[in-house]
């Protein structure tokens, strides 16, 4: 009975993550892959290392199931690590790398770390500081030579290349936790599935405008959104350029050099390169499709764009619980004379169900305000033990954004508010309760109300409002300095405003609407 039930099972067996990566290594053998500085590394040659990863992996006892977290700057080692650990099934929760010592500390203890892989060129002394606070963690990886820890890319290179072969997991196990802030202070593990994963590739692959040959360019965290631009690249028969971070002028050179025809920018970024004074020095006319996303734009700066680089953007909107592709605004949907339109986050791709919902769960009037609600295959499975928060997010059968939009007669939507209090800065989150938490603990601060303020740059940017405690003077600085130290420099404060006190709802809590409406003024979007 268990034999039939088993090849029932398989006969209807359907294809995830691991498949697609094994799947688009084994197409182009050898076609380049990844270029890694003055070397290109084929299909082949990264297929052998991704092999070589998953055995070393396995030969320390990390395999399906297992826990890993993964704390580094982009750098091509990442996609071996991350591609043998969709082969052997391993859970995988990246850390920020931008994120202070007690949360990623917070993180590694609360998905249940068993290894720590990391970039020895810039995080040695931080996972150091991490084998102090977590002793529970097993196995300090480092993805090359470092005085602690155990080489990982030393020891996968003892490894003979092997077939790859796809694991055997179900649509709803456990594939990932990624961590966002909360409300309640403390990051919360966002569990994905196999089937998320898959369905999103499958999104990217159906919906989104690829150029015709794929010369992909990553220079956003491959901790975050960067990642998932690996399998779609390949899978097209693509290469990838990895850039350790975004600098504005090398990212503009290797545009040039490589002949570039795709990238993904978040809008900061996209701003920089418009202001560098070398932008009319580069040839960037390779570049087809710009991928943007994971903030709102300013449809002025993107109506720049348009006109200085050309109708190749594209833009999709998601988050980590519904990952990525709720939304897209096609190439051809980018008017720049349309204003209106470019601040629209896009039409729902018809892979999943998107309804604009009121506090009861249900739909609003047309042309009305609603939270953006989604059901179907991208949606998590939960936060990680926390039912309650789960129950909030999945409430009427739907999962809640936080963004609240309205449709127009073509079905383009448009954020106008968010019903979280969530900061969206340079396309990092940042939960105000975070900071606010930090920021109390001051012996000179009686209240504080932490928002998001229109910032040219950043699109919106962290803002402390402070009562001081009668008869106390408080460096801003000092507020400033306190939060970086404890959150991250994503979370710090860009700007400490004093007042004398801090407006109350009905209800007695701080009034952020009324708050932030000083700052935001009559415009016809809270979100920037």
């Amino acid at each position: 009975m268990s034999d039939t039930t088993n090849e029932l099972d398989q006969l209807y067996r359907p294809v995830f993550p691991a498949d697609l990566i094994i799947d688009a290594l084994n197409k182009n053998l050898d076609s380049p892959a990844v270029f890694i500085g003055e070397r290109t590394m084929t299909a082949r040659e990264m297929r052998d290392q991704v092999s070589c990863y998953s055995q070393a992996l396995r030969s320390k006892g990390i395999g399906q199931g297992s826990q890993i977290s993964v704390l580094a700057l982009n750098r091509p080692e990442v996609l071996f690590n991350m591609a043998a650990n969709q082969v052997n099934a391993t859970r995988s929760t990246p850390l920020h790398p931008m994120g202070s010592l007690e949360d990623q500390a917070y993180v590694l203890g609360d998905c249940g770390a068993e290894a720590l892989v990391f970039d020895p060129d810039n995080f040695t002394d931080r996972a150091k500081a991490l084998a102090e606070m977590v002793p529970s963690i097993k196995h300090f990886l480092s993805l090359g030579p470092c005085e602690f820890g155990e080489d990982l890319h030393a020891l996968a290179a003892t490894f003979a290349p092997q077939p790859l072969v796809a694991p055997l997991v179900n649509a709803e196990d456990l594939a990932g936790i990624a961590y966002s802030g909360g409300t309640t202070g403390k990051p919360k593990g966002i569990m994905s599935t196999y089937r998320s994963g898959a369905a999103m590739t499958t999104i990217q692959m159906a919906e989104w405008q690829w150029p015709d040959e794929v010369r992909f360019l990553i220079c956003t965290p491959l901790s975050h959104a960067g990642a998932a631009f690996f399998t779609p690249t390949l899978l097209k028969g693509g290469s990838l350029t990895v850039l350790p971070g975004f600098d504005p002028e090398k990212f503009m050179q290797t545009v040039e050099t490589n002949r570039i025809t795709s990238t993904m920018l978040v809008p900061t970024m996209l701003y920089v390169l418009l202001d560098h004074p070398k932008f009319d020095q580069y040839d960037l006319s390779s570049l087809q499709t710009v991928f943007y996303g994971a903030a709102a734009i300013s449809p002025t700066r993107l109506s720049e764009a348009i006109r200085r680089m050309g109708p190749i953007f594209f833009q999709f909107y998601g988050q980590a619980e519904c990952p990525m592709t709720i939304t897209v605004l096609r190439k051809e949907d980018h008017d720049p004379d349309n204003l209106a339109r470019l601040a629209s986050c896009g039409r729902p791709v018809p892979w999943v169900h998107v309804a604009l919902l009121d506090d009861d769960g249900n739909p609003v009037p047309h042309g009305e305000p609603g939270e953006i609600c989604v059901r179907g295959p991208l949606n998590m499975k939960g936060y990680l033990g926390k039912p309650e928060l789960t129950a909030e997010a999945f409430a009427h059968g739907w999962l809640h954004t936080g963004d609240v939009a309205r449709a127009d007669d073509e079905g383009f939507l448009y954020i106008v508010d968010r019903k979280k209090d969530l900061i969206i800065t340079g396309g990092f989150n940042v939960y105000p309760r975070e900071v606010e938490d930090v920021i109390s603990a001051h012996p000179g601060v009686s209240a504080v109300a932490v928002i998001g303020v229109p910032d040219e740059r950043w699109g919106e940017s962290v803002k402390a409002v402070v009562v001081a405690r009668p008869g106390v003077d408080i460096d801003p600085a000092e507020l400033i300095e306190m939060v970086k130290e404890a959150k991250g420099s994503v979370q710090a404060p860009k700007s400490v405003d004093f007042v004398d006190a801090i407006p109350l709802s009905a209800l007695g809590k701080p009034d952020k609407k009324t708050l932030r409406a000083k700052y935001w003024g009559d415009s016809a979007r809270q979100v920037n």
